[in-house]
């Protein structure tokens, strides 16, 4: 069984994998891979959120991490929005 951690850095690089592979497909392609990337964020999200209710993140390690997790959803938005 995986701890909360390691699925939170194995769906960041999932992130990051479709993050890479929306850079390098085709236009017609780059909405499916920034698609995924944008579920795994929202599941970075959930985890890091419920890692902060059990306590094992701070609270402030918590507000950091959320803020941060919000710009690259903004980012990825942004991105989607201007391939649609």
């Amino acid at each position: 069984m995986k701890t909360p951690r390691q699925k939170i850095q194995l769906a960041t690089l999932d992130i990051i994998e479709q993050l890479i592979g929306a850079s390098y497909a085709k236009s017609e392609q780059k909405l499916a891979f920034l698609n995924q990337a944008n579920i795994k964020l929202e599941l970075v999200k959930l985890l890091i959120r419920l890692a902060e209710e059990i306590k094992v993140i701070p609270t402030k390690k918590y507000l950091s991490l959320e803020g941060k997790l919000q710009e690259i959803g903004r980012m990825l938005g942004g991105w989607i929005k201007s391939i649609k």
